[in-house]
């Protein structure tokens, strides 16, 4: 692995990147009663006695509340098998920390009273879309129901004024059905569409990544829609959208559109286990500390992994040459899987840099 450190400091539109992280996203539980084809957690049905314990998960909140992330997402499994899930975010909100929840669309889901996740201080769900019909998404999330379920977790979140984002995980398997998914987000009108694009690791392979031109079709498409769509549309694990855009923005087809910040694994992006072990992302499972006996904040600024990660020069490959490297900067996920260098270039995008063609 690359361990070259900077100390550089980076940021993009006034966001200083190496003195916080943008998004948290804590997996505070590994329980979830899906067993979804995907699954980077590689999900139990049962909580783990490694959980953070309660005393343990509320003096984490105080510690984030000190980092002061624009945002703290409570993933899991699925966050709702935790009996605590809405005090933490309850305490959270108390702290002035923005939370946002992402559960799975079972019975617990559905039956949960959602105005208790407003009193919480929840600002957004996320509710995921991997399947454009009922059949396709529950073969999916391997369980049947879950498609209606996701349904009805919308119109229960709308009815109470709970912002709703949809999640859509893209793979070899369901690319062709990209047209019927872009359809029906237009039909749910979310607050944000995430198209997520397949990391191999958990539960995922190298079988599941989608060619790279079918790929830079739909960005194309994306940033068509970006540009009138009532909802916003980002990607996760696609950083090479980020690329399309500010190619369209230096064009009169982008005009007056806004170039995305360069947030990437490590840089911007922190993860939690449910164990308390920290890494750059939840797809990129290198250990780097653990918030049981180090401070978030001093393992985010500190550590060399996150330190090399917010350096766009430590780049391999035709991603180190790229004029799009600080605001794309490939996925350091895929490119860990797919390699075992988290600094190895991004395997999805099909760009050549300008005045780069030869990456021997």
């Amino acid at each position: 692995m690359n361990t070259l450190v900077r100390t550089k400091p980076l940021g993009i539109e006034g966001y200083k990147f190496e003195e916080r992280p943008f998004l948290v996203f804590w997996e505070i539980t590994r329980a979830c009663a899906l067993a979804c084809s995907h699954c980077r957690a590689e999900a139990q049905p049962r909580r783990s006695p490694d959980e953070l314990n309660r005393s343990v998960a509320l003096h984490l909140v105080e510690q984030l509340a000190d980092l002061n992330p624009p945002m703290l997402v409570l993933i899991g499994g699925d966050p709702l098998m935790r009996p605590d899930a809405l005090n933490i975010a309850r305490y959270a909100t108390e702290l002035g920390l923005n939370v946002s929840l992402s559960p799975s669309a079972t019975a617990r889901l559905v039956k949960a009273d959602f105005n208790k996740f407003v009193d919480a201080g929840i600002k957004r769900i996320s509710l995921s879309l991997d399947g454009a019909t009922r059949e396709t998404h529950d073969a999916f999330r391997g369980l049947a129901g879950t498609y209606d379920r996701t349904m009805l977790a919308i119109d229960k979140a709308k009815k109470v004024g709970l912002g709703v984002q949809i999640n859509t995980t893209l793979t070899r398997g369901n690319i062709k059905e990209y047209p019927a998914f872009r359809d029906l987000v237009f039909q749910i009108e979310p607050e944000m569409w995430s198209v997520f694009i397949i990391v191999p690791t958990g539960r995922a392979g190298l079988r599941d990544l989608p060619e790279k031109e079918d790929l830079e079709d739909i960005f194309e498409e994306l940033a068509d829609l970006a540009a009138s769509v009532p909802f916003g549309i980002k990607t996760t694990e696609g950083h090479h959208f980020r690329r399309v855009l500010l190619q369209r923005k230096r064009s009169r087809e982008g005009k007056g559109m806004k170039a995305p910040l360069g947030i990437r694994d490590g840089r911007g992006i922190m993860f939690i286990g449910h164990d308390g072990v920290v890494t750059p992302s939840g797809f990129l499972p290198i250990k780097c500390g653990n918030v049981r006996n180090t401070h978030p904040a001093d393992i985010y600024r500190n550590h060399p992994l996150f330190v090399s990660l917010r350096d766009s020069d430590a780049l391999g490959g035709k991603c180190g040459r790229c004029e799009f490297r600080d605001t794309c900067g490939g996925s350091r996920s895929r490119a860990w899987a797919v390699s075992g260098d988290p600094f190895a270039e991004e395997p999805l995008c099909p760009y050549i840099p300008a005045g780069n063609n030869d990456f021997s």
